[in-house]
């Protein structure tokens, strides 16, 4: 876990005399260097100190970035065009010729407060690809800025996505944005499943407090189809455990089909008796949508996969049943 927290420059200055390493501050002083100013006047060293710490907090801040396309030629899918920066790699470690599949491994271990990734994904015409992601990712606490995710997806005519990425799991006193915004040809295809999980309930943890805002935009063919938001902030644990909202579940999930019909949602509906948690679907618009919720991640994930195998939607990743 990468920490996020940051002695006063007092307590560093003590805690390095303590320890026999020298006081930075002291030498820069005896140095000769100068002073930091403003407008031409020194500034108070304290506060030099302070805006050099948040210089330093904000350097240390992960970027991330991913521009990915793929085509297809003579009915196999490759890389067109791979971009990586900063915190975001992406692997490809499958030979199917019909169906590329991509994984996304943050090396940052985790998103931090200030952290901000983003993934830029086009599937040319005809071709195929699965995104998933190495691990569940980590959205630590903080006591500044939020974290920020950006997905921009692009389904071509005739190509098909599934977006796969594993649970996003939310610490207490984690803020986060994301909006995901997809564009999605007539006749493409995509299923997107999207997880997020309110502590790790093995380790008796919850998110008393926190915030999250979720915006999510589907438009097929240039035109809004769908439009989803999800906002919680203060009180994360208590809004949930409203009957109106998760009934006390600590992890949600939503799937996204398009093309989806009222068959979809017949065949998911014929599972109920079966779900650890609970399970909602509907079919408009040539969307079908499903939202599950679960006392924990690992029913969650259980449902999922039965979700998944109702539907006929190919298999899930494998790095889903490690």
């Amino acid at each position: 876990m990468r920490d996020v927290q940051f002695s006063l420059p007092a307590s560093l200055a003590l805690s390095r005399r303590k320890s026999g390493l020298p006081d930075l501050r002291k030498e820069m002083r005896n140095s000769g260097q100068p002073e930091f100013r403003q407008g031409g006047n020194p500034l108070p060293r304290a506060v030099s100190a302070e805006k050099d710490l948040h210089r330093t907090f904000a350097a240390n801040r992960a970027r991330g970035r991913i521009a990915l396309r793929v085509g297809s030629r003579g009915g196999r899918t490759g890389r067109e065009d791979v971009h990586e920066d900063g915190s975001l790699r992406v692997r490809f470690p499958n030979a199917d010729p019909g169906e590329c599949e991509a994984v996304i491994v943050n090396t940052a271990g985790g998103i931090a407060g200030g952290d901000r990734l983003d993934l830029d994904i086009a599937v040319g015409p005809g071709a195929r690809l699965a995104v998933c992601t190495a691990a569940a990712e980590k959205v630590y606490r903080t006591h500044g800025p939020d974290s920020e995710i950006a997905v921009r997806l692009q389904i071509a005519p005739g190509a098909a996505l599934r977006w796969l990425p594993q649970e996003t799991i939310l610490f207490d006193g984690a803020r986060m944005s994301r909006t995901i915004d997809i564009d999605l040809a007539g006749d493409g295809s995509l299923a997107l499943v999207e997880s997020m999980v309110f502590g790790r309930a093995a380790m008796g943890e919850t998110v008393a407090q926190g915030a999250l805002l979720d915006r999510w935009r589907v438009r097929r063919d240039g035109r809004l189809v769908f439009a989803d938001a999800v906002r919680l902030d203060g009180k994360v644990a208590e809004a949930l455990a409203h009957p109106a909202a998760a009934g006390g579940a600590g992890a949600l999930a939503t799937v996204l089909l398009a093309p989806g019909d009222d068959a979809i949602a017949a065949a998911v509906r014929a599972l109920d008796a079966g779900f650890s948690g609970e399970c909602g679907v509907s079919a408009w618009n040539g969307i079908a949508l499903v939202r599950l919720c679960a006392r924990d991640g690992a029913a969650l994930r259980r449902d999922l996969l039965a979700v998944f195998g109702a539907l006929g939607n190919g298999a899930p990743p494998r790095l889903w049943m490690n």
